[in-house]
């Protein structure tokens, strides 16, 4: 089945240039040329990830993703023009799963696209099932996780990074291998993004973010026994 890529960008050529990429690599493409339209596109079709232009007309690419993060874990890639660290951080406070500076490689885009469906679908691992750690429950077939019984809804990275730290149960990781393993080595970020949503995560999983502790100047681990 081919996938459907919800691409939102003011830049008409952007748009054509990229669009004709994800086209060659048997995707379906969903145009939005501002904020509001991409909202209204999310709704009416089935969408496998979103690339998502911050600086737009009418709604940007922060009130996009904050709305649809409050029903969906829909993959985002979220490009801008700007360099600053500080629209990273917002960014990734949002729920966004990558973040790609103009100008960059359509090719490298779709690469990174296809990689980032390939963690969340996932293939991080598949040993185990289901995973139980007090009242925390993974169910690692459906991605669905539970606190006390109640689905909490993970964004892909949150998930991948609850995965990862429960795989090395006991271990420490440092920022730098969570951040290599979880948003790949062609990251162009700092290790920032791995404290943003391990903050989150925790919030997330409530009094079971126990388990998530952090090891000064070493990194995370993730401790059963607590």
């Amino acid at each position: 089945m081919r996938r459907k890529l919800l691409l939102v960008e003011d830049d008409i050529r952007m748009r054509e240039i990229v669009s004709d990429y994800f086209i060659a690599e048997q995707w379906d493409v969903i145009e939005a040329e501002n904020g509001l339209i991409a909202l209204d596109k999310f709704e009416q079709y089935t969408i496998d990830l979103i690339v998502l232009d911050i600086m737009m007309p009418k709604l940007d690419g922060f009130g996009v993703c904050r709305s649809i993060r409050r029903n969906s874990d829909v993959p985002i890639i979220m490009i801008t023009a700007k360099s600053e660290d500080d629209d990273q951080v917002m960014g990734y406070e949002l729920g966004a799963d990558e973040y790609v500076t103009k100008p960059f490689s359509p090719r490298v885009l779709v690469a990174r696209a296809n990689a980032l469906l390939k963690r969340t679908e996932g293939t991080v691992g598949n040993e185990g099932e289901l995973l139980i750690f007090g009242e925390l429950t993974i169910h690692r077939n459906s991605h669905e996780v539970k606190v006390i019984n109640e689905v909490i809804n993970l964004s892909p990275k949150e998930y991948e990074l609850l995965l990862l730290l429960t795989k090395h149960s006991g271990k420490v990781l440092s920022r730098n291998y969570i951040l290599n393993t979880v948003w790949g080595y062609h990251y162009e970020g700092d290790d920032r993004a791995v404290d943003t949503h391990i903050k989150k995560l925790r919030a997330k999983l409530g009094v079971e973010g126990r388990y998530i502790v952090t090891v000064i100047r070493s990194g995370y681990k993730f401790d059963p026994q607590l």
